[in-house]
């Protein structure tokens, strides 16, 4: 996926670029992009899309059509070069690198937070203010339960990953011992 990423990123840096100096549109543009994702992400969508039937303008209506917010000017002069340079399916990972961008905007990134056992608000307030404090960004925590872990928690930052699971610790030991 890092070759589609890498495709993705030029594009999401000229829609971030434009559109930055609308400090309140960067809500509205992420949300838009975001359910456009989705939108492309359906494997429906994507072989119709796809079907070599369909001319460039076939496929922004057909496109624009299934996105239930309203499509802007500027949004749908996006799609147009999309759907002209055959990208439009790389809208999930544009969403994604935008959403970088933004964060990095506002000082802010995605912790996503992953434990062998539930959490309480508490210990998710008191680990993020900890995080906070390490990578220097003000983080929105996602927390997901994983009993494979076993005990502790794995943290992923950005491209950091802190893992304090037995699951890492085991593997870990295994791989001193076999090595």
């Amino acid at each position: 996926m890092a070759e589609l990423s890498t495709i993705a990123r030029p594009y999401a840096e000229a829609l971030f670029a434009a559109v930055s100096d609308e400090r309140q549109g960067l809500e509205s543009w992420s949300a838009l992009l975001s359910e456009m994702a989705q939108v492309a992400g359906l494997h429906d969508v994507r072989e119709a899309l796809n079907d070599p039937r369909l001319n460039n303008g076939q496929r922004l209506e057909l496109f624009t059509g299934l996105v239930k917010s309203p499509v802007t000017e500027k949004a749908r002069n996006f799609l147009q070069l999309l759907v002209d340079n055959q990208r439009i399916l790389l809208l999930p990972q544009i969403a994604e690198q935008f959403e970088l961008l933004k964060h990095q905007l506002e000082g802010t990134a995605q912790a996503q937070i992953i434990s062998a056992f539930p959490m309480a608000e508490a210990q998710i307030a008191e680990l993020t203010a900890g995080l906070e404090k390490k990578f220097g960004l003000k983080l929105k925590p996602t927390v997901t339960v994983d009993a494979d872990l076993i005990g502790g928690i794995r943290v992923i930052v950005g491209d950091q990953v802190l893992d304090t699971s037995v699951q890492a610790r085991l593997a870990s030991m295994r791989d001193t011992l076999t090595a």
